[in-house]
């Protein structure tokens, strides 16, 4: 895990929230892209999450 959890600034699509988790775990931000649509199409409100780390993850300042 590398610092603080953040939006990406690098790798963002829409909103760099799943670029900011990628990064975090040092994983692809695709990866963490293709989980969420998996999980969306369970019961897990995927959506709901994603909205709420919007509002509340900081931006990337580098």
């Amino acid at each position: 895990m590398s610092g603080k959890l953040m939006k990406s600034k690098k790798d963002r699509y829409v909103f760099g929230v799943c670029g900011g988790i990628g990064e975090y775990f040092g994983i692809s931000g695709n990866l963490v892209r293709i989980i969420a649509v998996l999980l969306s199409l369970t019961q897990f409100p995927v959506w709901l999450i994603y909205i709420i780390l919007i509002f509340v993850l900081p931006n990337r300042e580098d």
